[in-house]
């Protein structure tokens, strides 16, 4: 559940925009089409060693870790890859292992389930974990990282293929056979680290303009954003709904706001209260009106009804929603129901729910 704090909520959001800057891409040092580098490991701890990438055969070298649970799923694929493929060779170089003594241990006890040659990063006796050269000349110079990841490389010793195992399937069929087209793959590769480039830039502008704490630099690159990709904007209408509630411009922000109801936000409480909290904040700049309050309400119930009335956030924000509705008497309820249920959470002592508690509480009485 997401904690009510205006800028934090902010940058949360932002959070959900990683699409900017993500994509796989060629990388500056290495990428598709380029020479393998050279195999540098410490040993081999399981299979026949391989002293080098040879002409006129097919490597898969695939990075992972014993500490890794994405690695740890993709190694029965990796097996039955490498049982399709018979001839081609599959290597699984361990890197950034901080106790390197657990790997032999936990390939001998997986057994037949990793059915392919694994070895160690080679790691200077007095480096870090993840300064091996594999790590270096491989992984990071193709500006990978994230684990597991696997290169294909083909008979030219050119590296064909990057990627996560579990979308290896098709591009390791075609270069097997022969029917895989390089040039398209490395122009492909091109275009996405072009995209990339274009996605970090305004990234950086967007959180910019988050840092500056002015709607109308955060909405100016928003709309930047959705003129570059338009397929993406839609991720940015919880961003750009805030920035709207905050600039005060009531009507774009509830077209925005019922479009985000009508969404997978809609069904979220994390969501839903973040979108409610925006509203009432008590610490926005403006007041807002009837038809925004309204919206803020219907929000906050629908949050609440998801959690069934046991979320302390959403609840805190319903009755604020209601509170500054002019229902003091049904925010004193909510209320209570929130102080109760924040117990054992990390909003037992929160002295904004107290205080909130007192303020409906002698507005109830003074309404009576």
């Amino acid at each position: 559940m997401m904690i009510k704090i205006a800028k934090p909520m902010a940058f949360a959001m932002l959070a959900g925009i990683g699409w900017l800057g993500t994509a796989a891409a060629r990388a500056e040092n290495l990428g598709i089409g380029d020479p393998a580098p050279k195999l540098e490991v410490k040993s081999f701890v399981k299979g026949e060693p391989v002293k080098a990438l040879e002409p006129g055969k097919i490597y898969v070298v695939e990075f992972w870790a014993t500490w890794c649970g994405p690695c740890r799923s993709t190694i029965p694929h990796l097996t039955e890859l490498q049982k399709k493929h018979a001839d081609a060779i599959f290597i699984g170089v361990s890197i950034a292992e901080q106790d390197q003594g657990k790997v032999k241990p936990f390939v001998d006890e997986m057994a037949d389930k990793m059915n392919y040659r694994v070895a160690l990063d080679a790691v200077p006796d007095k480096g870090d974990a993840g300064d091996g050269a594999m790590s270096k000349n491989w992984m990071k110079a193709a500006g990978q990282g994230g684990i597991p990841t696997a290169f294909i490389i083909d008979k030219d010793n050119k590296i064909a293929w990057i990627g996560h195992p579990a979308g290896m399937d098709e591009p390791l069929e075609k270069i097997v056979t022969g029917s895989w087209d390089l040039k398209t793959a490395i122009a492909e590769s091109k275009k996405a680290a072009e995209e990339q480039a274009k996605g970090q830039e305004v990234q950086k502008k967007l959180a910019a303009a988050i840092q500056s704490e002015d709607p109308d630099k955060v909405l100016a690159a928003i709309d930047e954003i959705a003129k570059e990709f338009p397929a993406k904007a839609s991720t940015l209408d919880g961003l750009k709904f805030t920035s709207l509630v905050q600039k005060g411009d009531e009507d774009k922000a509830l077209e925005t706001g019922k479009k985000l109801l009508e969404g997978d936000a809609g069904k979220s409480s994390g969501d839903l209260n973040t979108i409610a909290w925006a509203i009432v904040d008590p610490a926005a700049k403006h007041k807002p009106s009837a038809k925004l309050l309204t919206f803020a309400v219907e929000a906050a119930e629908r949050g609440d009804e998801l959690e069934k009335g046991k979320s302390p956030y959403i609840a805190d924000t319903l009755a604020k929603a209601y509170f500054d509705s002019g229902k003091a008497a049904k925010a004193l309820e909510v209320q209570k129901r929130a102080v109760e249920n924040a117990k054992g959470t990390d909003l037992e002592d929160d002295k904004g729910m107290k205080e909130r508690l007192e303020q409906y509480q002698k507005a109830a009485e003074a309404g009576k």
